[in-house]
């Protein structure tokens, strides 16, 4: 009989053991391999730096010649102002020192030295993105890294990758309210909007879907959700601007009508904004879970270990490279006709050749 009880109590005791290995298994699976994704971060950065790296020495020799109020690039082409947005997002900016910068400067305070001279086109053009990135240009003082171009891809993409990375509801609201508490200066409305799209989306696919499926749909919810918080953010901020109208500049940036503004460019700009915004959170938030669930599937279902790590490299790499391309869709400057526009600008000439200007100038902003 106690031979019977010994036997029993082993039984419990290996069946105790036979249902925990899977659960020891599951949190391995789950654990995040910290110091592979962090290299996958920096290779991610890496990766868009030596993109912009490429596209500069590309250009070495097609550079137009140096102006310091112009740009390096036509920026009446998709590819010169992609150009110039790659190279101002690169994340080796970041490292330059005050020393370098303010030699770069005094370099470009001397430009007119080299002003017959094309072959110093190329450092000066460099020396101009180095400043560019680091001083702000009204106030002359240096941008803290975090707000500058070249610091979206180390300090903003890491939130991207956490919320495509959150596989439950409430990671996912974090990350989100995150994003957009970096992001936005309509705070509320944008964090507001983000977090019921995020909140629902995750509802929904919790309640239709068995579990494991609904955990690999997760990924995408952050798409629509940043979609929207990011498109409102922006349109409630710039839509000021509809009301007080923009300046309208002939085609040498002079005011063709001083102290008057334009209301009907100025809801152009805002339009083009905010969707150069919807747009851009497609490289970011769709195509990295596109691809993980596409192409590498087997590998990360073979390799649970490196979804995050390969996660986090596919949306940096995508965000440095999908930010200037988005951006550069629409011309920053773009041209208007004077009939679609009020008509107080109507019938205006040039003073030069007194003939009617044909095309007025604004800033659509970024």
């Amino acid at each position: 009989m106690s031979s019977l009880k010994e036997s029993s109590s082993r039984t419990k005791f290996i069946r105790f053991e036979t249902t925990k290995a899977p659960e020891k298994d599951a949190v391995a699976k789950e654990s995040v391999p910290i110091v592979t994704s962090l290299l996958a971060a920096f290779a991610g950065m890496a990766g868009v730096s030596a993109t912009a790296a490429s596209v500069e020495s590309a250009t070495a020799d097609s550079c137009l010649p140096f102006d310091s109020k112009g740009q390096r690039f036509n920026q009446d082409e998709f590819a010169g102002r992609f150009c110039r947005m790659i190279l101002a997002c690169d994340p080796y900016l970041l490292f330059y020192t005050a020393e370098q910068v303010f030699e770069a400067k005094a370099l470009l305070e001397k430009s007119d030295d080299h002003k017959d001279d094309r072959s110093m086109d190329r450092t000066l053009w460099e020396a101009k993105r180095v400043v560019d990135a680091a001083l702000h240009p009204d106030t002359g003082e240096f941008i803290p890294r975090p707000f500058r171009m070249s610091g979206y891809v180390p300090f903003n993409g890491p939130i991207c990758v956490s919320m495509i990375a959150s596989t439950s509801t409430i990671p996912l609201l974090f990350w989100s309210w995150a994003n957009q508490s970096q992001n936005a200066l309509s705070y509320s409305v944008a964090v507001g909007s983000a977090l019921v799209v995020a909140f629902g989306l995750a509802t929904f696919i919790q309640k239709k879907y068995p579990a494991e499926k609904a955990k690999s749909l997760m990924k995408f919810v952050a798409f629509p959700s940043a979609i929207i918080a990011s498109s409102l953010n922006c349109y409630i901020v710039r839509s000021p601007e509809i009301e007080t109208g923009i300046t309208l500049t002939d085609k040498e940036g002079k005011d063709v009508l001083e102290g008057e503004t334009s209301s009907e460019a100025a809801k152009r700009g805002v339009y083009s904004t905010t969707l150069s915004r919807a747009l851009l959170q497609a490289p970011v938030y769709f195509f990295p879970p596109l691809l993980l669930g596409g192409p590498f599937r087997k590998i990360v279902t073979r390799n649970p270990g490196i979804r995050v790590p390969m996660t986090t490299f596919l949306t940096l790499t995508s965000f440095g490279i999908g930010l200037p391309a988005t951006v550069a869709i629409f011309p920053q400057i773009e041209g208007i006709a004077p009939a679609e526009v009020e008509s107080k600008f109507q019938g205006l000439r040039d003073p030069k050749t007194q003939k009617p200007y044909t095309v007025y100038y604004y800033n659509k902003g970024l």
